[in-house]
């Protein structure tokens, strides 16, 4: 599957607007492909799959740049999306964490009472008494609405609201209840019984005044958890889905809920950035822009799946790095490829973000008078082979004209250890990138 390396030519690429010895602005650009790190793989010749892929725009920015690692999980935290992603972003994990719910919760427009819990909802498949799989059998945005809305018909009441998000993942929203409690993610927990899972209080949970307990809070997750298997088995969704023998999306699945969180604003941190712009289909995703002060972008035909429009979230980058100082554009298609298991379709993820994302990003912006700094990472490793989240240091590159190139050649988990930035931790990626 690999190739020679091709370079994308430019046409009379212009120089940076100076002043004295020193740039009068650069803008910078996140890519962020999540999950697309991996482990070595033994069908691939013992390679991972950034190392097989064909990725020649990711490799020539790796040639021309300046490569490392980075650590973004910080110890005691679990190696998730809504974690790596804020810490990239420079946030302190201890200061701002709230889990999901409250992101995807600023995500979709609800705006959290001081006394709610907000809870991130799949709707999951289960087989057997066994988690098949943590996304309902890729179900589609129109069905989740209409089951979200059943459910919150059979369900809600004055303390208990569902509300819809996208495809498989929506929230649950408890008035008066608890974050202290533990859950288990569904995407970790692939083929093993379900039952063992369910939720529990954290031991020695602390008593907080007007709210419930962490005990009665479990136990009010798991009486509803039972109640929706009940209720999604006997939907005509369903009905139909048994019929023709495919995967249900019969049952829900609360996990990683908070408070409302308290994040300061990206541009209140960094001078640099006067204005900026988050791009995903992801709902986690967009909270977290939410709080950091950043506009989302809305892209017809982004899914979160391989079959995401690549181009259309090029182009809305480009349209955003016209006005905006910083944009962060997150590409969700590999790690639901990891934890499908299914390698080809996570090589052809790599392999559409490098062509159909990254190359027409850098073919247009390599062109301005503005001077671009491109960023390219994922979040964490979500290899096909576990399916599941692992926090180990992930490669990044960095790219902008004139930047003196590292002796990395290739983009890939093992050629950026030898990057001239070695390997950072958490918010030092930011403030690293910050200072170009």
């Amino acid at each position: 599957m690999t190739s020679p390396h091709s370079r994308v030519k430019l046409a009379n690429p212009k120089p940076f607007p100076r002043k004295g010895a020193h740039y009068l602005y650069m803008k910078h650009i996140i890519i962020l492909g999540d999950g697309m790190a991996d482990l070595p793989v033994e069908r691939l010749g013992g390679k991972t799959l950034l190392q097989y892929a064909h990725k020649p725009m990711m490799d020539q920015l790796a040639r021309e740049g300046q490569c490392g690692r980075l650590i973004t999980v910080p110890e005691g935290f679990p190696p998730g999306s809504e974690v790596a992603n804020t810490a990239i972003l420079g946030y302190d994990l201890n200061k701002v964490y709230e889990g999901r719910g409250p992101l995807e919760a600023a995500s979709i427009g609800y705006e959290m009472d001081d006394n709610d819990l907000a809870i991130r909802c799949n709707i999951i498949t289960l087989e057997n008494g066994k988690i098949i799989t943590h996304n309902g059998g890729n179900l589609e945005t129109k069905d989740g609405d209409m089951l979200i809305n059943y459910l919150n018909e059979h369900l809600g009441n004055d303390r208990i609201r569902f509300i819809t998000g996208i495809q498989y993942r929506h929230l649950l929203v408890i008035k008066g209840g608890s974050k202290h409690i533990v859950c288990a993610p569904p995407h970790d927990h692939p083929n093993e019984e379900w039952r063992p899972l369910l939720i529990k209080a954290e031991d020695n949970a602390p008593t907080e005044p007007g709210r419930m307990t962490a005990q009665e809070t479990a136990d009010l997750i798991n009486e509803l958890i039972l109640k929706s298997q009940e209720l999604l088995a006997k939907h005509p969704y369903n009905l139909a889905k048994a019929a023709k023998g495919e995967r249900q999306a019969n049952s829900i699945w609360p996990w990683s809920g908070g408070y409302r969180p308290s994040m300061q604003t990206l541009m209140a941190q960094y001078p640099q950035i006067k204005s900026g712009s988050v791009i995903s289909a992801v709902d986690l995703i967009r909270g977290i822009g939410h709080y950091a002060g950043l506009k989302i972008v809305e892209v017809e035909g982004a899914t979160g799946l391989a079959n995401t429009n690549y181009e259309g979230k090029a182009q809305a980058a480009i349209d955003a790095l016209k006005h905006d100082d910083f944009v962060f554009v997150h590409v969700e298609a590999s790690d639901e490829a990891g934890h499908d298991g299914d390698l080809e379709l996570k090589l052809k993820t790599i392999e559409f973000l490098d062509q159909r994302l990254i190359t027409p990003i850098y073919q247009e912006v390599a062109k301005w008078d503005e001077p671009v700094c491109i960023a390219v990472l994922p979040d964490h490793l979500t290899p096909v082979e576990q399916r599941i989240h692992v926090g180990q240091p992930v490669p990044f590159l960095i790219w902008h004209r004139g930047i003196e190139p590292d002796m990395v050649q290739q983009y890939d988990e093992t050629s950026c250890v030898t990057g001239c930035y070695g390997l950072l931790k958490l918010n030092e990626f930011m403030q690293t990138l910050m200072k170009i």
